[in-house]
């Protein structure tokens, strides 16, 4: 018995839709409730109370945290942008010939653990680390510096870098996806290459801007290895307030009350940013 169109796409789409329901909606959902939990010595206990979101209210350095979360996002997303365009446009107007070398190079960095490319940061910037033995030896300052790290700069430099890749990426495949045609037909209409890459290029790169952007600012918001490692106490992020919940006070509703927050806040910050560029039309091409 031969099944019908409809019964045939449910199908392949099963298995997908339960790793998801699984995977991803579910852990959302405990999450949600276990914030109306209360949590003790002795465990956690499923009641239902607001206790925890109550303690996150009264207390003004959650506040202040998420505040600087959300700052340090915004300001890595952008540097991000700003350093991960040209090298995207730079990769995407090459040979065929070359170009995927340069892509194994971009790639390279990024076969390591990403602990490991945060840990690297501890010897070159450290008080006997790469940069102040440099400036030393050159003359430049008289004694190590110590605010090379475990500063909220230190936390913005090791995020760009971290998350560099997911901005380069979709930006080059938007890019790569140009008709030369067409930059080839604004030349002959008189336009200079300013005026074409402000026209035409750039237009057809928002796709892949905004993937990126988005992607970046979402890994910001959620970042603790590279804030917990490079950033000190002036670099602390959300995440760094919400893991000893669950590995030192054992405060697992607390935890899951300030994920939710954090959760709510950002998915706020991204429907307010997809009202304001109206991603519909860019990704579309309304």
């Amino acid at each position: 018995m031969r099944l019908d169109a409809r019964k045939r796409n449910l199908l392949l789409i099963m298995p997908a839709t339960i790793w998801l329901l699984v995977f991803a909606v579910a852990p959302v959902v405990l999450l949600f409730a276990m914030s109306f939990w209360t949590s003790s010595i002795f465990g956690t206990t499923p009641d239902l109370t607001l206790d925890n979101y109550r303690v996150i209210l009264e207390d003004p350095i959650y506040f202040r945290v998420l505040l600087q979360t959300l700052r340090i996002s915004v300001t890595v997303t952008a540097l991000s942008l700003l350093i991960s365009y040209p090298m995207a446009y730079f990769l995407a107007t090459r040979p065929p010939a070359v170009k995927g070398t340069y892509l194994v190079l971009l790639f390279l960095p990024f076969w390591s653990s990403y602990v490991v490319r945060t840990f690297v940061w501890l010897p070159m910037l450290g008080r006997t680390g790469l940069v102040n033995a440099v400036l030393l030896h050159l003359g430049i300052i008289s004694e190590p510096l110590d605010w090379l790290l475990y500063t909220e700069g230190t936390t913005h430099v090791a995020l760009v870098y971290v998350y560099t890749l997911f901005m380069v990426l979709p930006i080059y495949l938007s890019l790569d996806r140009i008709d030369p045609k067409l930059i080839e037909a604004a030349a002959d209409l008189g336009a200079g290459p300013f005026r074409t890459f402000r026209r035409v290029v750039l237009p057809l790169s928002m796709p892949g801007v905004l993937s990126g952007c988005i992607m970046v600012f979402l890994l910001a918001c959620g970042a603790y290895v590279t804030p917990q490692l490079v950033g000190g106490t002036s670099g602390i992020m959300f995440g760094n307030v919400i893991a000893p919940q669950y590995t030192v006070t054992n405060n697992w509703a607390l935890g899951a009350a300030l994920s939710v927050v954090l959760i709510v806040v950002v998915t706020l910050c991204l429907v307010l940013f997809g009202r304001k560029v109206r991603l519909n039309d860019v990704f579309i091409g309304g």
